[in-house]
């Protein structure tokens, strides 16, 4: 699971938008953010988008605009795809260890009631530890840690 670390989530991300169309490093840093919360990093975009040049899984060719300086545009290789591939197979993986953690998570705890309430002190039954819909909050500075 070590390659699809969050901190390792950006480079599939690319790869999945350059599987769209092709683009250059600015429009990816746009296109990218529903994706992968990195706070707008086109510094570390473009350093992931030269990694992925270096590996042969995207080329770039620059071309020139009428309206400003040239653009790098990148592109998505046929060794980019395979790898892609992987990376969503795996993913499905993920998926499914991270679906029965959180239902798990959710459900009956150690010293819990047969609803999966947990008893307070005060012989209340609480589920006070999820949000409502029974799902765990994900906290904020988790999130903004996904790189």
């Amino acid at each position: 699971m070590a390659e699809l670390e969050p901190r390792n989530f950006l480079k599939p991300c690319l790869l999945l938008l350059l599987r769209e169309h092709d683009d250059h490093g600015y429009g990816l840093v746009g296109r990218l953010r529903p994706l992968h919360d990195g706070d707008g990093d086109a510094a570390g975009v473009y350093r992931a988008l030269r990694g992925l040049e270096r590996g042969g899984l995207v080329r770039s060719e620059w071309h020139a605009s009428a309206v400003g300086p040239a653009r790098r545009t990148y592109h998505l290789t046929a060794a980019g795809r395979d790898h892609l591939d992987g990376q969503a197979r795996h993913l499905v993986d993920v998926h499914a260890a991270l679906q029965e953690f959180l239902e798990r998570y959710a459900g009956p705890a150690h010293g819990s009631s047969a609803n999966g309430s947990s008893a307070n002190g005060n012989g209340e039954v609480s589920r006070a530890h999820l949000p409502a819909g029974g799902r765990p909050a994900v906290p904020e500075q988790r999130r903004s840690g996904l790189r």
